[in-house]
């Protein structure tokens, strides 16, 4: 008998900011440090892939729904749940999706990501002076046997 081997690839998933917070953060060599502050608290965990890179130059994004979780918390994961399509001076800035527990709407977090894109014209606007395109395109659900469902 011949056994296929299939090797699982896990990620590791690195919390930045945890859920409820008004600051976000971003990794740095010495730490973390405050990237802005915005008007509405996050209403899941925020991190990234480690060892990814997404269009932004940055590691890919990851949105943790459930408890919240200590900055610096890791998870691993070898899939996610879905993501949130989204466009950040307009650049691609998509964000996976992983869920623990608890409560979930996809309806809340269109409605907290079309509040963020505004944010983010915003803060453009007064940070660096310009008029940038920022999106929030809608989200994806992977559904359990590899179907997808469109938001």
């Amino acid at each position: 008998m011949i056994r296929k081997v299939t090797k699982v690839h896990h990620m590791k998933i690195v919390i930045e900011t945890p859920k409820y917070s008004f600051f976000k953060y971003i990794r740095t060599e010495n730490g973390y440090r405050i990237a802005f502050c915005s008007p509405l608290p996050t209403i899941f965990n925020y991190g990234f892939v480690e060892g990814t890179k997404s269009p932004d130059g940055m590691e890919e994004d990851v949105l943790v729904l459930g408890p919240r979780l200590p900055q610096g918390s890791t998870l691993e994961r070898e899939k996610f749940e879905g993501v949130v399509k989204f466009l950040d001076d307009s650049v691609r800035d998509d964000k996976k999706i992983v869920y623990i527990s608890g409560f979930r709407s996809t309806v809340l977090l269109a409605f907290y990501f079309r509040l963020y894109a505004l944010f983010k014209v915003f803060l453009y606007a007064l940070r660096k002076r310009k008029i940038a395109k920022c999106r929030f395109e809608g989200i994806v659900i992977e559904k359990k046997k590899g179907v997808k469902n469109q938001k």
